[in-house]
């Protein structure tokens, strides 16, 4: 029972990171149409918002510290970070300490922005293209970005530490009646799967409850009736866009210190999401966040020692077998609309 609740802890963690992807994913096409290949470039750069920022709060300038001394006693030179010049050595630290939650704040308008450009750039020239050149011109941009990161970061994956707070690990055993340290799980990934449930129940309740929300699902549903009442729906759907990047953004920031920030780590999950986009169904927002989380359950399920000592291998493919008896079986995904992917 251990192995068992250790195993769907360790799917909703991988699921967290599939569905909030996803939803992105899915805004987009639901949305505006567009099959998005640059959303896992999106999610790279989220990631790299929180290194900046934490590189950022770093800066420092050298001093002489006539306290301390090397071997030769000659005073050290130390380096002080500019933020203590601001709040004090304390406050600093605490800021430097939490610079990853902070980093929140400085990658929403960022993502937003790129959305933005993006989409009016890019994308909106390709509306009524096929989706194979919508594909292949968002692949490409995608490879764009990432060698742009690469440029500027290097190729070597960037350590991005979490809060002290939440380094250590949680006896989560403990607390469902088992043995002490039966259940170890590091805290930070449970804050992730806190956080993307929230960010999954904002965006559902920013669409379910609000007045511009129920505008953009009308346009989901009926664009031309939409823009024939006097509405300007492709503004709105050009802020779903930007909303849809700051999505991915932040579900990138909130990974560096799960997964350390490397250029390639949006390619890595690109191919994962559209996955979990058929699967869940094309356009369905319900969907891509429930075959995201079952999806990464079923990896987790598929990676241990048990599974795999019968068929090796079987967690590199598990999510496609799916995906094909998804595809021959139900090709509108499990909650997708009736019609969409089945001419």
């Amino acid at each position: 029972m251990d192995a068992f609740i250790l195993q769907i802890l360790n799917g909703l963690d991988k699921g967290s990171a599939y569905a909030l992807i996803a939803l992105g994913l899915t805004l987009i096409f639901g949305t505006l149409g567009v099959v998005n290949f640059a959303h896992g470039a999106l999610f790279m750069i989220g990631a790299f918002c929180a290194v900046t920022f934490s590189k950022f709060l770093s800066f420092s300038y050298t001093v002489v510290d006539e306290t301390q001394k090397d071997f030769l006693g000659n005073p050290l030179k130390v380096e002080v970070p500019y933020i203590y010049d601001m709040f004090g050595q304390s406050t600093g630290d605490a800021i430097i300490d939490w610079a990853v939650p902070l980093s929140l704040l400085f990658t929403i308008p960022v993502m937003i922005g790129i959305g933005f450009i993006m989409e009016r750039g890019l994308i909106k020239h390709f509306y009524k293209r096929p989706h194979a050149d919508q594909i292949l011109v968002t692949f490409g941009l995608a490879i764009v970005l990432q060698e742009i990161i690469k440029y500027y970061y290097g190729a070597n994956p960037i350590p991005t530490p979490a809060p002290a707070a939440f380094a250590g690990s949680f006896d989560f055993g403990a607390i469902l009646g088992f043995d002490p340290n039966t259940i170890i799980y590091p805290y930070w990934r449970l804050v992730y799967f806190g956080f993307a449930a929230l960010i999954v129940g904002a965006v559902f309740a920013f669409l379910q409850f609000t007045t511009f929300g129920m505008v953009v699902r009308a346009g989901m549903a009926d664009r031309e009736t939409v823009g024939l009442l006097g509405i300007n729906i492709d503004r709105r759907f050009t802020i779903m866009f930007g909303l849809a990047a700051a999505v991915a953004g932040l579900a990138g920031a909130m990974y560096a210190p799960i997964n350390s920030p490397n250029y390639h780590m949006g390619m890595d999950f690109l191919v994962l999401s559209f996955v979990v986009v058929v699967v869940g169904g094309m356009g369905s927002l319900p969907g891509a966040v429930l075959a995201g989380f079952l999806l990464g359950i079923l990896e987790s399920f598929a990676s241990t020692a048990v599974v795999l000592e019968f068929i090796p291998g079987i967690n590199q493919i598990i999510i496609y077998l799916v995906a094909i008896i998804i595809l021959l079986t139900r090709p509108r995904g499990l909650m997708g609309r009736k019609g969409v992917m089945e001419e």
